[in-house]
């Protein structure tokens, strides 16, 4: 390793630049769910999904502070994931708009937890928070790994600000 690296720069990266940047990568796509105090259903599109670890099973998503359903996943000791197929699109852009009612068309069933569960996706997984922290404009939940289910498929891939398919 070099002793000479260059300093870090002090100037800002505009946001642009970094959603450019950012759309680079390719993601999945899947519903994050949870349920509210009265036991309705509640769900948000999110492509910020990662595995932590092992041993425990961990994952962890983020939620955007401007998000109405960050305060539910926040209180709510589960929620689930719902990983989409590339048939699924429009589950994707359902769950990503504004708005309370967003199970309102929805099918579901409730998980083992109790967490909202989406028929005919490719995967799910239950989990129960054991983290939050707060990480510029978003939340990043830490949750273990308590269930999970495999259908299998083809997944909803988002990519350079679209979303895309495997080729077959």
């Amino acid at each position: 390793m070099s002793s000479n690296l260059p300093s870090p720069s002090s100037g800002n990266v505009e946001k642009a630049e970094f959603c450019r940047a950012c759309a680079q990568f390719a993601t999945g796509v899947a519903v994050a769910t949870v349920r509210d105090a009265e036991g309705a259903p509640h769900g948000i599109t999110i492509n910020s999904f990662t595995s932590v670890s092992l041993e425990p099973p961990l994952v962890l998503i983020c939620v955007g502070h401007s998000a109405s359903i960050l305060q539910r996943f926040r209180v709510t000791g589960y929620f689930g994931l719902n990983m989409l197929s590339e048939h699924q699109q429009h589950l994707s852009e359902h769950f990503a708009r504004r708005a309370e009612d967003r199970f309102e068309s929805v099918p579901w069933y409730p998980g083992a937890t109790g967490v909202p569960l989406i028929p005919d996706v490719l995967g799910t997984v239950e989990c129960r928070v054991v983290r939050a922290v707060t990480a510029g404009d978003h939340d990043i939940l830490l949750g273990e790994v308590l269930r999970t289910e495999v259908r299998g498929g083809r997944p909803l891939i988002y990519y350079g600000s679209a979303y895309r398919r495997l080729d077959p």
